[in-house]
């Protein structure tokens, strides 16, 4: 035989009053004062061709203050309905398994950004005001500032909270090559007589 109790209409109100709170408006978001990607473009290319999110897939990266990619990690959440705890848990659990954290440092120097690929439109959702209260809390425990959160859906990709978008990648588009994702390395610098005697030299 099984005891249990269950659970109260006033018990059932104060969990979900509770997990309305666990979201952010765009508003409050734009408030914060998250720091803007110089080129968001090249992070959302190289994060799609990276991972190749389908939807309800989310995408957490890490960036250094040259917005150079250190750490990132994808997964699924298919969490209904959305909850900012909990997704703030699932991606305090993927920044802890790519990356330590920067708990020591009076002030944050890594920025960590969240590409989120999902069904629907571009315009603020729910779901989406858990994934950013989420983003925001698990940037805290984990020392790292909080950055952009970026929707990838089949109209493009949008950063919330800013006019910034564009029709590729989106949800339904082929990964592009690393090649031309990212920037290639600048070629070493040469002159002189010596690198004119190794050039001659090589090409006997």
């Amino acid at each position: 035989m099984t005891f249990g109790f269950a659970p109260s209409s006033a018990a059932s109100f104060s969990s979900s009053a509770a997990s309305a709170t666990r979201m952010l408006e765009p508003a409050e978001w734009a408030a914060a004062g998250i720091p803007l990607l110089r080129n968001p473009r090249e992070v959302v290319t190289g994060l799609h061709s990276r991972h190749r999110p389908e939807p309800a897939t989310a995408v957490v990266a890490v960036l250094d203050p040259d917005e150079r990619l250190r750490a990132s990690a994808s997964f699924t959440s298919r969490r209904s309905p959305a909850d900012g705890w909990v997704f703030r848990n699932a991606l305090l659990s993927q920044l802890r398994r790519v990356i330590p954290h920067d708990l020591r440092r009076r002030t944050p120097v890594r920025t960590a950004v969240l590409l989120y690929c999902r069904d629907g439109d571009a315009r603020w959702t729910q779901e989406d005001g858990a994934w950013m209260w989420g983003l925001r809390d698990a940037c805290t425990l984990h020392g790292l500032r909080c950055g952009a959160y970026i929707t990838l859906t089949r109209d493009g990709w949008q950063v919330l909270g800013e006019v910034r978008g564009g029709r590729r990648p989106n949800a339904a588009s082929a990964p592009e090559p690393f090649a031309t994702a990212e920037a290639p390395p600048p070629p070493p610098r040469t002159g002189g007589v010596a690198s004119d005697v190794l050039r001659r030299a090589a090409a006997r």
